[in-house]
């Protein structure tokens, strides 16, 4: 055996990846763990990416990014997310993730300590503690609607206490956040002078008249906030690799300093399509957010018809978190009891931290059809415990 470094042991094995091997070995499975869109990017910006590949724009990109699109992000900031930035304060990255390791890199020093969501995106514990800082989690409680609980908050922040992560549209729990609580958590995050991580990969998967507010567009938040948002979930362009962060200009400086270490650039075709993407996608977008709501409509309706699983309504991005702490098997035996007796694929909620004990995930990002049939498999299932 090679002598491997410590940090290898922070990431284990992911059950949502185990499932994904299920999955390709079992045809019959249906999958409900998709943390991607099963729409297509859209046509235009297929066509978009394939002239410039043709044209040959098939070399790096400037570090911080290409500037038609940092200048295309100018203005759909300002006018789809009321945050006012210059080119200069946004870097454009390979996904919102790398955009998150960057954040974490330039501000949080080993040992410091940054509040991530529980049960939260999965990529937050792993990203803070291969950098050797400290993850703190906040617990979310499906009676706050899994919102965060200020006074909970302010409990957690210490002396070493840097960065507080903000999920909204959230995965897993699909919760929007409400515009009180965000200015509370901006309020705590001026009074204590810390910096927020504001996570918007699903800005635009909002429904039942939610509406997506980022907390860099409150009153006096510019210097406090680093958000960092995607063309994956929005447009479907996954496999494009675009991401983008907006923060202080010293701040995206100093990530742009750290880019070297990771990617370079995002693709230079895939920078110039997300470009197209902004200017002529607003009607593809919005059939796929119908669609979304259409499934999440049924999903939640189905679900809550189940004998002991009950299922609050999500408000955004395309994940349902039902309660299955009545079939009394914990969220990793209920997982593996579908995916033998139901043969439906779900993620246990302890795969988004201890305290989604109780809960899956279903991703209604599959489509409509397969999910009613996934439905009947485990209302089938469940009748027989």
């Amino acid at each position: 055996m090679h002598r491997l470094a410590k940090r290898v042991k922070v990431i284990g094995t992911s059950m949502i990846e185990e499932s994904l091997r299920m999955t390709e070995l079992h045809p019959e499975i249906i999958s409900l763990g998709a943390g991607e869109p099963d729409f297509p990017a859209p046509p235009n910006v297929i066509t978009a990416a394939g002239k410039f590949l043709e044209k040959g724009y098939t070399h790096y990109a400037p570090m911080q990014g290409r500037r038609e699109l940092r200048q295309a992000l100018v203005k759909k900031l300002k006018k789809e997310n009321k945050i006012e930035a210059n080119e200069d304060e946004i870097i454009v990255t390979c996904g919102s993730k790398e955009a998150i390791l960057l954040s974490v890199m330039t501000l949080v020093n080993p040992k410091e300590e940054v509040i991530i969501p529980n049960p939260g995106y999965i990529g937050y514990r792993p990203i803070v503690e291969v950098l050797d800082s400290k993850p703190v989690s906040i617990a979310l409680n499906e009676e706050d609607n899994f919102e965060y609980h200020p006074e909970l908050l302010k409990k957690l922040i210490t002396k070493k206490t840097r960065l507080i992560v903000v999920n909204t549209p959230a995965n897993p729990t699909g919760t929007v956040f409400k515009r009180r609580i965000l200015e509370e958590i901006a309020d705590i995050a001026v009074d204590r002078d810390l910096m927020i991580l504001s996570d918007e990969a699903y800005e635009r998967l909002v429904y039942d008249n939610a509406k997506h507010i980022s907390i860099a567009s409150l009153n006096g938040m510019e210097n406090h906030v680093i958000t960092t948002q995607t063309f994956s979930k929005t447009f479907a362009m996954c496999g494009f690799r675009v991401g983008y962060a907006v923060a202080p200009e010293d701040v995206i400086k100093e990530m742009e300093e750290f880019k070297l270490c990771t990617t370079i650039s995002a693709p230079t075709f895939s920078q110039l399509a997300a470009v197209e993407a902004l200017k002529n996608s607003k009607k593809y977008v919005e059939r796929m957010r119908r669609e979304y709501d259409r499934r999440r409509k049924m999903l939640v309706r189905r679900l809550n018809q189940i004998p002991n699983i009950t299922c609050i309504k999500p408000q955004g991005a395309f994940y349902a978190f039902p309660n299955v702490t009545g079939l009394g098997m914990g969220s990793a035996k209920t997982t593996d009891f579908l995916v033998h007796k139901a043969k439906v694929v779900t993620v246990p909620g302890t795969e988004f931290g201890k305290y989604g004990e109780g809960y899956l995930r279903l991703s209604y990002a599959t489509a409509y059809n397969k999910i009613e049939t996934a439905l009947d498999r485990i209302e089938k299932a469940v009748s027989k415990i």
